[in-house]
């Protein structure tokens, strides 16, 4: 496959990262990392991609994505027009690293996609065992959009995030993806700390004193200054490789004696492929 079209942030992370930025030829508007990817034609917004755009492309494969409710008209139209396509539908971590393998398959470099996933999968287990062992488990709050709240429920690889770190997402009690709650329902759940991760919008658009003035949360102990925390959403909102760079991230900031603060640049280390 020597033409190829992303159709979704995460997917264009994955495309880096298996070591084929030289075939990708176009990607959607928010496609943001690594910075190479800016420089790419663009195809429109993930939730309504141009299709005469990405067929001016001539692409030998489009990665597709049904990773965001909304996205089903895409694969619709690739259908439709005959273009040859994966769809990538992750939910869990598990997810994540198959969704390497199967890229990898598509675009003919298995091998060097299985190293990938593994390494994606050790580095996992490397935190897992780092997460120290010997205190309650921090119950963990994870804020999408705040009106109306959504929040991830058991069926969703922030669920698994919460669980790798040692934590509990006070909603994976909800057999979903994703639930709609309300301010007062989250204060009545008690958690420990709240994370801040609104899809799509940049970490510096959003004020700390939107949130920590809601009624409903006013004294509570999760909307203290070291409790709250706003994060880099595609840290935590992209099923690709850089969800490492979150999880090691939210390490730091649970168990700063044993975490340190991990390189945004590479996910997977500097020496993984």
């Amino acid at each position: 496959m020597e033409r190829i079209v992303s159709l979704c942030p995460s997917n264009t992370e994955i495309l880096f990262l298996l070591g084929l930025k030289d075939r990708i030829v176009g990607v959607d508007n928010f496609s943001d990392w690594p910075k190479e990817a800016e420089q790419l034609p663009r195809c429109g917004p993930d939730l309504d991609i141009d299709i005469d755009k990405v067929k001016a492309l001539r692409p030998d494969l489009v990665v597709a994505s049904l990773s965001v409710p909304g996205m089903e008209k895409n694969i619709e139209r690739l259908r439709r027009e005959g273009i040859p396509h994966l769809v990538l539908a992750p939910k869990t971590i598990e997810d994540v690293a198959e969704d390497i393998r199967r890229t990898g398959e598509a675009a003919g470099i298995g091998e060097r996609a299985e190293r990938v996933a593994e390494r994606f999968e050790r580095r996992l287990e490397e935190i897992r065992r780092r997460v120290p062992q010997d205190r309650p488990k921090p119950r963990l709050y994870w804020e999408w959009w705040p009106k109306p709240v959504f929040t991830p429920g058991k069926r969703n690889w922030l669920n698994d995030v919460s669980e790798i770190v040692g934590g509990v997402n006070i909603f994976g009690d909800v057999d979903r993806e994703s639930i709609q709650t309300d301010w007062e329902e989250v204060a009545r759940r008690e958690p420990d700390v709240a994370l801040i991760v609104w899809t799509g919008v940049p970490i510096d658009r959003i004020r700390k004193e939107r949130i920590t003035d809601r009624p409903a949360w006013k004294g509570k102990p999760f909307v203290r200054e070291n409790r709250l925390h706003i994060l880099e959403e595609g840290w935590y909102c992209r099923p690709s490789p850089r969800l490492l760079t979150g999880i090691e991230y939210l390490a730091h900031l649970l168990y700063p004696e044993t975490f340190s603060p991990p390189d945004p640049d590479a996910p997977l280390g500097r020496e993984w492929a």
